[in-house]
């Protein structure tokens, strides 16, 4: 191929990705004006005494550390806190109508992940009252922080998209090695399965509004660090750093990832901090002793990993 023929593609490539985030951002913009329902208004907390109880708690232990502590060692501490909270999955989802749900007491890998983050993030920015983990988690679980149903962060390229426009969270992709390889977006899982969703069935008009979401994602290019690149080596300590966060990319139809946790190094290599559904592992939040790398290469439908991480506050 001559060299203009390579400029030539490599221009497509940036218009094409270009053209997909301008209509994801005019798809958003329409949902969220023409979604003003009773839905969208809003909705009060849901929780038990032993959520708000736990979360104060620790919000406390961890503003007379604040001082010793960086925000990755933050990160960490508040992600250790709950090992072994059991795995519980669709805790969102008991609900008629969308209302910001907080459990503490069981966890699937997007909950367990939101609330490490919004506790640390309450903590870099000196707020450590229950109230105030309420906000910041509202604002991490939906587009723009407007709760229904439509505005959650579904997939992880949804959540990853608003909360890198609200500030909160910054995609890392270089340098290159190690993010060697390509992902181009194609999700549409929830809308060609409604089914398996508590609150789309007999929803068409969320499924509808669901279906031109993802549509607006399509064509997406992102860059992700392949298995064969996680091996305990200088340039990876120093690209992935503690309490990162790792979205596990997948190879299954109209999905983009299926596994979410953050990142933490031991002396052998890369570890997954995680809430895990996997038997082997007890069904609960655990830090693993089998590396990242070994994970995924007995798992070769995920074939590396996306890495983003929580910005610190000015």
């Amino acid at each position: 191929m001559t060299r203009k023929l390579i400029v030539a593609a490599y221009l497509a490539a940036i218009l094409l990705a270009c053209t997909a985030r301008t209509t994801t951002k005019r798809v958003i913009k329409q949902a969220n004006k023409s979604a003003k329902t009773s839905e969208t208004l809003k909705q009060p907390a849901v929780y038990l005494p032993t959520d708000s109880l736990l979360a104060t708690a620790i919000l406390k232990e961890m503003k007379s550390r604040r001082r010793k502590l960086n925000q990755q060692e933050i990160i960490l501490a508040i992600a250790r806190k709950f090992i072994g909270t059991p795995y519980v999955a669709n805790t969102l989802e008991k609900n008629k109508d969308e209302k910001l749900v907080v459990n503490l007491r069981g966890m699937d890998c997007t909950t367990y992940l939101e609330t490490v983050l919004a506790l640390a993030r309450c903590v870099m920015l000196h707020q450590y009252t229950f109230q105030d983990y309420l906000t910041t988690l509202r604002r991490l679980r939906y587009r723009q922080g407007r709760i229904s149903y439509i505005n959650r962060l579904h997939y992880y390229q949804w959540w990853l998209d608003d909360n890198r426009q609200m500030g909160l969270v910054a995609q890392i992709e270089s340098p290159n090695p190690p993010f060697t390889a390509i992902q181009t977006i194609k999700i549409n899982y929830m809308s060609q399965n409604p089914q398996l969703y508590a609150m789309l069935k007999g929803q068409p008009e969320r499924i509808q509004a669901i279906r031109q979401l993802e549509n607006a994602s399509a064509g997406l290019r992102e860059r992700y660090i392949p298995t064969d690149e996680l091996g305990d080596t200088p340039l990876l300590r120093s690209t992935i750093h503690n309490g990162d966060i790792i979205a596990l990319v997948t190879t299954k139809p109209n999905l983009d990832t299926t596994h979410l946790g953050l990142a933490v190094w031991h002396a052998d290599g890369l570890h997954l901090l995680n809430a895990s559904s996997l038997r082997r592992n007890g069904r609960q939040v655990l830090e693993p002793r089998e590396t990242l790398q070994a994970y995924l290469q007995a798992h070769p439908s995920n074939p590396g990993i996306r890495v983003a991480r929580l910005t610190e506050p000015n």
